[in-house]
């Protein structure tokens, strides 16, 4: 797998952070847009890169949410995006707390099991221990065998599962 850095998304990314959203919404992923910052919800790459600026504050965040931070994973040789993850900074929140957990994210269908995600939250789970987390909660769809191989590639350990809305949900636990 080559390279990939985790970075803030910066104007330099919008027209690959549009062509990640499309191929996203092309395709017939179920979880689409898990930890990708309500990309799906903006009318441009220029919106989406001011809004999560904006809720990675705690004075910045929409009331019922939570600050986290929103990183672009892009690959080193071609400076091309090939994941999207995000960062919590805390589960005080009813969702969170039970099935959202610390971190979401989601790569380009493009560019799946090619060993990104792993990666990918390999390098947010430093950014976890730079602020101060200590138990990172990292949940998946039961039937997201990817996903769970992922969280299990990085220590996670099962706690159980939850069923929401009619969905079976894993809840898993890395300790950093």
């Amino acid at each position: 797998m080559p390279a990939i850095k985790l970075m803030e998304p910066t104007i330099e990314y919008a027209e690959d952070i549009w062509a990640f959203r499309q191929e996203i919404l092309d395709s017939n992923d179920k979880d689409k847009f898990a930890g990708c910052g309500k990309l799906e919800e903006c009318s441009s790459a220029e919106e989406w890169i001011e809004t999560i600026k904006a809720g990675s504050s705690q004075e910045g965040c929409p009331q019922d949410k939570v600050p986290s931070n929103v990183y672009i994973a892009v690959r080193l040789d071609d400076n091309r995006i090939v994941g999207i993850i995000d960062l919590r900074h805390h589960i005080n929140h009813p969702i969170l707390s039970v099935w959202g957990g610390h971190i979401g994210y989601c790569v380009r269908p493009s560019e799946r099991q090619k060993g990104y995600a792993t990666e990918m939250l390999r390098q947010n789970l430093v950014n976890c221990h730079q602020l101060g987390i200590k138990k990172v909660l990292i949940t998946c769809d039961a039937d997201n065998y990817a996903s769970e191989k992922t969280i299990l590639a990085n220590g996670g350990v099962l706690e159980g599962e939850i069923e929401v809305d009619g969905e079976m949900i894993k809840r898993f636990w890395i300790t950093l």
